[in-house]
């Protein structure tokens, strides 16, 4: 060994089994104690670990318990209890291990080390080593915004914080494992997980010799409220979003005296028609076998009969000809069961007249079936004191002439709609699911229509409702909405990170409101990245607090 290692030694190996190994520390190590040439060790902590120099290698040893024995003619002599001479114990297990001078650290074992062989510390490059985060900053040369050549480090580790178990040693954690992959933080309320995480960020942000992290993103779901103002102190060139979900007219305060300038503020909302069906299923709570085929077909009917008058792309139709027939059909099928039904003409009447006030064509509206829908003592007449129906034959065939067999109908295209047009879709899906036969469906989808009327009169979900009227361009499209989210714009043909960090802010919202929102959220934001080319070039790091709401 050298000189180094002697004075790292701190006992010798006396027992070697299969499972174990047993350390017998030198003699004046009081109380686990080891006064190393670099500090003062306590080595009795269960977890350390141990290394044993053998040729080239190290094998890496950890403790998993410690004893010791009296020397019998100390005790012999002495009423009281005296352990500074009694022989003390370490049993440990081997884990691993490593080169000597470089070289990554490798679990297994495939040489045991040999009685009375020296047992030594570790030292924290060690742990570094066992750890696999000795990777040194890389030092380069890259360009800014506007073409400026810089010297800065790219760093691969970061610091996390201070072992429990090793005196003083910064707990790091490689960058491309610990935001590459699924990291949980666990702890009981109060016990510091936010501040973890904001110690994270700063260890991301605040190395003023490393290239800022300028181009990562960052979006915080905070529950409780408190992101805010724990990412109070990082630096005024990161910039952040803040969006809290609060009813309209609800005040949002400003920013710390710090933040202003660095932060915009604004009410979270994230318009409804961006869910997907399966969302919309999670926030009615839609049985699967009868609820949601006719959510489903509720929802493609918001599709094919659009309130706003854009551009008409739905799969399964070629063009504006192929929407129209279907929605004749639609319209025609449903007219004519009522028509058919055993209400009351004036009932059917209402119904029909009601129905057209809401969805209507060119062909199928109130000025051409008014005529035919003329009641007269309870019957459908021609005029008042004429015996005579040719109108309402003739409007007969005209919806029977609209009919088409069976047509698909258009799917879900997640264009803008009201949640009172949803209402009508749903109405007007059940009206044709009892025309194709189905007499029993309004009665199983009852508590789905209840649902759905009690969100559209619960004002805890206002965050949904976008004005379809006076939308900005976030709100008509997943792309813009997403991009405002991650702080991202369009400058010609590239794209401009304008700020690194989002926090929406639920504190105010249920528990089934944080469930959709976070879903909904990250279903967007994984969509937007799939499309993008390379994947890798805009990094995103979703952080949900509070992971059991």
């Amino acid at each position: 060994m050298g000189r180094s290692e002697v004075s790292r030694a701190i006992g010798k190996i006396t027992g070697v089994a299969a499972d174990h190994i047993v350390v017998e520390l030198h003699r004046g190590s009081d109380n686990f104690t080891v006064v190393g040439f670099d500090d003062v060790h306590y080595v009795a902590t269960l977890g350390s670990y141990l290394m044993v120099p053998m040729h080239a290698e190290y094998v890496v040893l950890e403790v998993i318990g410690l004893r010791e024995k009296d020397n019998g003619a100390a005790r012999a002599t002495s009423k009281e209890m005296d352990k500074a001479s009694s022989a003390k114990f370490l049993d440990a297990v081997p884990v691993g291990s490593m080169p000597m001078q470089t070289g990554s650290f490798r679990f297994g074992v495939s040489t045991f080390p040999p009685l009375y062989a020296d047992a030594l510390y570790a030292r924290d490059e060690d742990l570094d080593r066992i750890f696999n985060v000795e990777l040194p900053a890389d030092i380069t040369v890259k360009e800014d915004c506007v073409g400026k050549k810089r010297q800065g480090t790219v760093p691969h580790t970061i610091e996390i914080g201070t072992s429990s178990v090793f005196k003083g040693y910064p707990v790091k954690s490689r960058l491309d494992e610990l935001f590459g992959g699924h990291v949980a933080i666990l702890g009981n309320t109060g016990s510091g997980k936010s501040c973890t995480v904001a110690t994270i960020f700063q260890s991301v942000f605040m190395k003023a010799e490393a290239f800022a992290a300028i181009g990562a993103a960052f979006v915080i779901f905070d529950v409780n409220g408190e992101y805010r103002r724990a990412l109070d102190n990082i630096p005024t060139w990161i910039k952040s979003c803040y969006l809290k979900a609060t009813e309209p007219h609800t005040p949002i305060s400003d920013p710390s005296g710090k933040r202003q300038g660095a932060e915009i503020k604004d009410r979270f909302r994230l318009p409804h028609w961006f869910m997907n069906v399966e969302e919309w299923a999670l926030l009615l709570r839609a049985s699967e076998k009868s609820q949601l085929p006719a959510l489903r077909t509720a929802l493609g009917l918001t599709t094919l009969f659009q309130e706003m008058p854009e551009q008409e792309v739905v799969e399964g139709c070629e063009g504006d000809g192929d929407l129209k027939t279907i929605r004749n059909h639609v319209l025609a099928k449903i007219i004519l069961s009522i028509l058919h039904g055993d209400a009351s003409s004036p009932s059917k009447a209402d119904r029909i007249h009601a129905l057209l006030n809401v969805f209507a064509t060119k062909e199928i509206s109130r000025a051409t079936v008014s005529k035919g829908l003329y009641i007269h003592f309870g019957q459908f007449k021609d005029g008042q004191g004429r015996e005579t129906s040719v109108n309402f034959d003739a409007l007969l065939e005209l919806l029977k002439g609209h009919v088409q067999g069976e047509p698909v109908l258009p799917s879900y295209g997640n264009r803008p709609f009201s949640f009172e047009r949803l209402q009508s879709a749903l109405d007007l899906a059940l009206f044709y699911e009892e025309a194709s036969g189905n007499k029993q469906i309004r009665e199983y989808c009852s508590q789905l229509v209840t649902r759905l009327k009690s969100v559209v009169d619960n004002p805890d979900y206002d965050f949904l409702r976008a004005d379809v009227n006076a939308m900005q361009d976030h709100d008509r499209e997943p792309t813009h909405y997403v991009n405002r989210l991650l702080g991202i714009t369009v400058d010609g043909a590239r794209y401009k990170k304008e700020r690194q960090i989002c926090i929406i802010d639920l504190n105010d919202a249920a528990d089934e409101i944080v469930e959709l929102a976070s879903a909904v959220v990250a279903r967007l934001i994984f969509d937007r990245m799939r499309r993008t080319d390379p994947r890798n070039a805009m990094p995103v790091h979703l952080i949900l607090e509070e992971a059991h709401r």
